[in-house]
Parts: C-alpha cells; sequence; structure tokens
C-alpha cells in the first residue's frame, strides 16, 4: 500500500477514536481516561514492533532519533490529555474538527523547520480547512 492508502486508514481510525472516546469519557477523569488508551496503544504498539522490527534495530537509534521521539511523544501526551478533556467538555462533532486544525499547524511548521515549500495550494487548502472546521464546530 502507498501512502494515500495509509493516510486514508489513519483518517479512519482517528474518526472512530474521536466516537469511541467520547463514549469511553462519560463520567469519568479524562486524565486517568488518557492513561488506559495510552497504555493499551503502549502494549499494541510494542506488539507491533516485536513482530515487525529486526533484531538490534533498536541499539541503532542515536541520541538526535532519541531526543526527537521523546520530544514527539511528549507533544502526543499533551494533545491527547487536551483531546479527552476537549471530548469530555464538548460534542465530538465539534471537537474532532478543531483537532483537525493540525493540519495546517503542520503546514507551518513543516515550512519553518523542514524548509517545506508553502504554497499558494497548501495556502489554500489550508485556509479551506480552517473554514470548514470553523463551519463544523459552529453550532448556536
Amino acid at each position: 500500500m502507498n501512502w494515500l492508502a495509509w493516510s486514508l486508514l489513519s483518517a479512519l481510525f482517528a474518526g472512530l477514536t474521536a466516537v469511541l472516546a467520547k463514549v469511553g469519557v462519560t463520567g469519568v477523569d479524562s486524565n486517568l481516561a488518557t492513561a488506559v488508551r495510552t497504555t493499551v496503544i503502549l502494549v499494541f504498539a510494542w506488539a507491533i514492533a516485536l513482530v515487525t522490527a529486526r533484531p538490534g534495530e533498536l541499539a541503532a537509534f542515536g541520541g538526535r532519533t532519541w531526543l526527537f521521539l521523546v520530544l514527539s511523544g511528549i507533544a502526543t501526551g499533551l494533545s491527547w490529555l487536551c483531546y479527552f478533556r476537549a471530548l469530555q467538555l464538548g460534542q465530538a462533532s465539534q471537537v474532532a474538527p478543531i483537532d483537525k486544525l493540525s493540519v495546517v499547524f503542520v503546514l507551518v511548521f513543516a515550512a519553518a523547520f523542514l524548509r517545506e515549500p508553502l504554497t499558494l495550494r497548501s495556502g489554500l487548502g489550508g485556509a479551506l480547512i480552517v473554514a470548514g472546521a470553523v463551519v463544523l464546530a459552529w453550532k448556536r
């Protein structure tokens, strides 16, 4: 499968995540719910990694790799804590579109730090994502 197929599967599972998590956080502490979810992900991710990784591959990680994976993990954890709290306080159909504004942040961060081009097309796409998120999240 190519990147597009994997991306579509990611979007499908992310959509399921929002609905399942909304039900899961009902009546419980959102931070505790995030911890349970993270534990499941931890076990699942290690199981997949141990089945698919080549022996000794982890030992080949350099310091830069560790640093950025740890920072990415911290950002992911903060994102999940905020997302679960938002789901607890709001409707999934409002929270999820705002969460998808992450695409716009990726465009900006990728241009600033990875030197990826910020083109008219990506700017227009980002603006449409912002407009779509506002329209979907706006409820009276």
